[in-house]
């Protein structure tokens, strides 16, 4: 599969997947050539859909440890999919 993407997305993917790989925010910008790690931050990077379910999940098992709920697991909840028409209960 071939697909072409531009330079910017491609530096926002790159400092993204440093950071969820836990690379040290310093070394991040210093490879992104950002005077600050704050802009490397907030613009170049975002939580990967995956870490922020796992910060939920610890909250909840902090939040509730002796009530056996800290055995529920974030259930996820995705768009419907909208490609060839109208999705009826039974295509679900």
């Amino acid at each position: 599969m071939h697909k072409r993407i531009g330079w910017h997305t491609f530096r926002h993917t790159y400092s993204s997947t440093l950071i969820a790989n836990g690379e040290n925010v310093k070394v991040v910008q210093e490879l992104m050539s950002h005077a600050s790690s704050r802009f490397t931050l907030e613009v170049y990077t975002q939580a990967t859909t995956k870490a922020k379910r796992e910060a939920q999940q610890r909250i909840v098992e902090v939040m509730l440890p002796d009530e056996g709920l800290a055995e529920i697991r974030l259930q996820r909840r995705d768009p419907p999919e909208v490609l060839g028409g109208d999705a009826t209960n039974e295509d679900r």
